[in-house]
């Protein structure tokens, strides 16, 4: 009697390597530099839903490549997440840079990374979207184990 092979579905815990590139090939993350899969519950919040819809279905040994939209990935740009912030209120000695990427701490003390995208004078401009927002990404996925 053969084992039926279990597909991904709401509360799957999944071992999975993924690679996430733009749309133009460069790489944006990827469990296989460490050669260590990522570890997660379908609906934990690891992934948005639209990148869980891509792994439904799937088994233990599928691979499979999406393109996802910017709108279906990380979104667009929100013009209402970028601040300007006075260079007083970060330290005297902060080098800030243009696309540097530093935490912000939040009112109940979690932390909201925020791209530096421009230093002009004493106002420092600060980015809040997500730093994939407006990009089409590619998601490849290999399925490792599915339970």
């Amino acid at each position: 009697m053969s084992e039926s092979i279990l597909s991904i579905s709401d509360n799957s815990e999944v071992i999975l390597h993924f690679d996430l590139k733009l749309s133009d090939g460069s790489a944006v993350d990827s469990t296989r530099v460490n050669k260590k899969p990522a570890k997660m519950v379908m609906g934990d919040g690891s992934l948005t839903k639209n990148f869980e819809d891509c792994l439904r279905g799937l088994g233990a040994g599928d691979k499979k490549t999406f393109e996802i939209s910017a709108n279906e990935a990380f979104g667009m740009p929100n013009p209402d997440n970028i601040y300007h912030i006075d260079r007083s209120k970060f330290a005297a000695d902060t080098e800030l840079s243009d696309g540097m990427i530093m935490g912000f701490s939040q009112p109940d003390g979690s932390e909201l990374p925020g791209i530096i995208r421009a230093v002009a004078g004493q106002s420092v401009t600060v980015d809040f979207n997500h730093p994939l927002a407006g990009q089409d990404v590619i998601f490849d996925v290999e399925i490792i184990e599915v339970r």
